[in-house]
């Protein structure tokens, strides 16, 4: 830490140092002598005018905590948590899932908030702490890009749900002779009339996949080429992106006013209907309900991480993103704490939904819950709309309502992901505005998704899902514990929050960052590699070669980042010797630490003080402010 300090501060400078516990809450008259600066310190290079111009800001706190709500409370929820969930045993992945969210998702939530908010920096900039392990921030970049392209075919899906359901009948609601099979029967009909198997399906999963979606049963003969209707949607989807985030904070801010609070209008309203069906109550005990034997398996340990990362969306960038733009003396520690308690209520109260849904549907179809439908990405297009077709009243208006909610929940994901890669192109590219860089973003995921509206199209999401989001995050979740905790410091980085928030952190967030999360990680991500086994399509088949090479190909593209970037460092440092060049990456850059030039100053100023290190706070052992 003696290196360290060096580094982050000059030499020859006349300072106070005093010491104090980082875990203690502080003290009026150390903060008021630790407020001296030293101007004449030559570390300090960014002028405070340059600093304004170039960086924005939120119009208030409520718009930045809406705008974390609006992307993290999102289709990760809605529409992935449960069928995540109803594939991995429901109760059964409930627990580890709860669990995973509290000593993995909200440590790394807060983590990230602080990254973003204490350097103003988009995901790539905040590496200036460690300089070698830029190649995260790339890393996250390229995963982000993968499901961003996918969460707007899914707002593109809602999109064509939504403009069906203007018509007098539902159409999901009956099978109809131009795509149904003589399998289907009607989600409305009276199910006695029905001579009802283990073969029959119902009218609203045979729409989406026959109708809709025009699945294959394999990639055999290719995956197709893109659907006029879905693509028309797709591209509806990213001009709304484009118009939300062409502005920056300033237009998406406001925005979230609505994508954030209207959801949950609409879920609360479906959760009662639910309640009201026959079967319900079977469908929440099994939601509710572990199998302690499939608690136990590290396949539903690395899906409850997975779906982690994607509730929350950590790993991914765009909360350091959303942080940047914050105040620097901004209470993060608030806003982690109601995002991810949100976030998790959000979770639950979808898979409640779901499985009242499925609940009924067992109950009607005499089948059990596991088997009612097929798991997979369509499990909301599927459920959802059965639900909505058993209103007594004007089920148009729901099926509106809840396709609209989706298509703002998809938005709001997309555009925080979306402007993720955005900013980290605007922090690099300051000489073009900001407009034409969104512009160029959008056409390229708009290309990029054209891939998904394919009659093979939801196997290739399936496996961009896989690869392109779960496999890349976890690689550079660990990568990131590890590049802050142990080589910036988990000394500096509490330091540093202390300096910013004011108080010190507890032994939870400093056990979980350092030691638990990444070989909690490491060893479930290990495990699922020696137990993987090949994505299968509709007919049982493994997916073919090329789709596994490919997908492997995009996580090898996205993890070669770290090696490639780091490389680059090592050579542009400063040393005669690549073992002195090794070591300078590993030390924070000169541009690190707060952007604006005074509050910079006071943190190198801060950074020469002797700080106590515990890991337990100890509130009898109080600071007194020394002349050292």
């Amino acid at each position: 830490m003696s290196t360290r300090s060096s580094r982050l501060s000059e030499k020859g400078a006349v300072y106070l140092n005093y010491g104090f516990d980082d875990t203690s809450s502080g003290d009026s008259k150390c903060a008021k002598e630790t407020s001296v600066a030293d101007n004449s310190n030559p570390s300090v290079a960014i002028q405070a005018e340059t600093y304004d111009q170039q960086r924005e800001n939120w119009d208030s706190p409520v718009e930045f905590l809406l705008s974390c709500i609006s992307m993290s409370v999102g289709l990760g929820n809605i529409w992935r948590f449960p069928f995540v969930a109803y594939e991995n045993g429901g109760g059964a992945f409930l627990v580890p899932y709860l669990i995973v969210l509290a000593f993995i998702g909200r440590p790394l939530y807060f983590l990230e908030m602080v990254l973003g908010q204490f350097s103003s920096s988009g995901s790539v900039k905040i590496w200036d702490c460690v300089p070698i392990a830029k190649g995260i921030g790339y890393g996250q970049a390229l995963a982000t890009w993968c499901v961003v392209t996918y969460y707007c075919v899914l707002m593109a899906l809602s999109f064509f749900y939504l403009f069906a359901s203007f018509q007098a009948v539902l159409p999901w609601t009956e099978c109809d002779p131009e795509w149904a099979t003589e399998n289907c029967y009607s989600t409305t009909a009276n199910l006695s009339v029905y001579n009802l198997t283990n073969e029959s399906v119902s009218s609203a999963e045979e729409y989406f996949k026959i109708y809709v979606l025009k699945k294959i049963p394999n990639m055999d003969s290719g995956i197709g080429v893109p659907d006029w209707r879905l693509t028309l949607c797709l591209l509806l989807c990213w001009i709304l992106v484009f118009a939300m985030l062409a502005k920056g904070v300033s237009s998406s801010g406001k925005v979230a006013y609505f994508t954030a609070l209207f959801p949950y209008v609409v879920l609360i309203t479906l959760l009662i209907r639910g309640c009201t069906l026959p079967g319900a109550g079977d469908g929440i005990l099994y939601f509710i309900t572990p199998d302690w034997e499939k608690v136990l398996t590290p396949d539903v340990w690395y899906a409850a991480v997975t779906q982690c990362f994607f509730s929350l969306s950590v790993g991914f960038g765009p909360i350091s993103t959303f942080s940047s733009y914050n105040p620097f003396r901004h209470p993060i520690y608030r806003d982690s704490t109601i995002v991810s308690l949100a976030d998790t209520f959000t979770s639950i109260l979808a898979g409640v939904t779901i499985f009242e849904i499925l609940g009924n549907l067992s109950y009607e179809t005499n089948q059990p819950i596991e088997n009612v439908v097929e798991g997979g990405t369509g499990l909301a297009f599927i459920s959802y709309p059965e639900a909505i077709s058993k209103f007594d009243s004007v089920p148009q208006l729901f099926a509106v309502l809840f396709f609209l909610m989706l298509i703002t929940l998809a938005i709001g994901s997309a555009s925080g992901l979306a402007g993720c890669i955005i900013t980290i192109l605007s922090d690099d590219l300051l000489q073009i505005p900001r407009w034409i860089i969104t512009a160029v973003v959008c056409a390229a995921s708009f290309l990029i998704g054209l891939v998904y509206v394919t009659p093979g199209g939801q196997y290739i999401l399936d496996l961009v899902d896989y690869f392109g989001g779960g496999f890349i995050i976890y690689v550079m979740v660990i990568a990131e514990t590890i590049a802050v905790c142990w080589f910036y410091g988990l000394e500096q980085i509490v330091k540093d929050i202390r300096f910013m928030l004011s108080f010190g952190l507890g032994i939870y967030w400093k056990l979980t960052w350092c030691i638990f999360i990444p070989i909690a990680l490491a060893v479930i991500f290990i495990y699922a590699m020696v137990v993987y086994e090949p994505l299968k399509t509709d007919d049982g088949e493994p997916y073919p070669p090329s789709a596994n090479a490919a997908g492997w190909l995009v996580a090898a593209i996205a993890i070669l980042q770290l090696p490639i970037w780091a490389a680059y460092v090592i050579h542009k440092q400063k040393g005669t010797t690549w073992f002195l060049r090794f070591k300078a990456s590993l030390l924070p850059a000169e541009e690190w630490g707060p952007k604006d030039p005074e509050t910079k100053r006071l943190w190198l100023d801060y950074n020469k003080q002797f700080v106590r290190f515990s890991w337990i706070p100890n509130p009898k052992w109080l600071s007194n402010c020394k002349s050292r």
